[in-house]
């Protein structure tokens, strides 16, 4: 069903590689567009749930794309900034347990869903807070310029990890969540 909400999905899977060649033109203003780019699409993840909700237009489509649109769009900025700064070691481990944590639960409940569990891991309130905490982390690490002498790039690694750590907190909560269901597993 495409709808208002599923097309601002759509439109966020989109402009994924328009992000990524906004973020290698070799112009002083690519990372400003990039970082625009990456907020516009984050503020897109918010706008549709909240039109779904809004308009009664929620949809089994709806619930696979937002996630993925959000997912795809949240590894690839990390990829790419993790490729610019090799040898930081706080944005590489902190990538590395966002992507992790993204494909353990996303296999989590889709083998819940299998089990006819998925309620016991749906979206909670820590998933939502370490999205947010994502996105304007990932923001300011792209933007990457001191913005009225505010070392921006320094934020966003702080709010990076701080995010990896509730993005950590977010996956035991959800495996805790279905505990039952994966001790009673087959």
């Amino acid at each position: 069903m495409i709808n208002v909400p599923n097309t601002l999905s759509l439109v966020r899977i989109l402009f994924i590689p328009v992000f990524i060649l906004v973020y290698y033109l070799p112009y002083s203003w690519s990372h400003i567009a990039a970082t625009a780019v990456f907020a516009i699409a984050g503020i897109t993840d918010w706008f549709d749930g909240y039109l779904a909700r809004k308009l009664g237009q929620s949809s089994n489509l709806g619930a696979i794309l937002d996630p993925l649109a959000d997912k795809l769009m949240v590894v690839v900025a990390l990829v790419l900034l993790v490729a610019d700064n090799p040898s930081n070691n706080w944005l590489l481990f902190s990538t590395l347990i966002i992507i992790s944590r993204e494909i353990l639960i996303s296999t989590l409940r889709e083998w819940m869903a299998v089990q006819g569990e998925s309620k016991k891991v749906a979206v909670s309130y820590t998933g939502k807070v370490k999205t947010v905490l994502q996105i304007i982390a990932i923001s300011l690490l792209i933007y990457k310029h001191d913005f009225l002498y505010m070392p921006t790039y320094l934020f966003g690694l702080i709010l990076l990890v701080i995010a990896a750590f509730i993005t950590l907190m977010s996956m035991l909560n959800y495996i805790y969540a279905a505990r039952d269901t994966i001790r009673d597993a087959d």
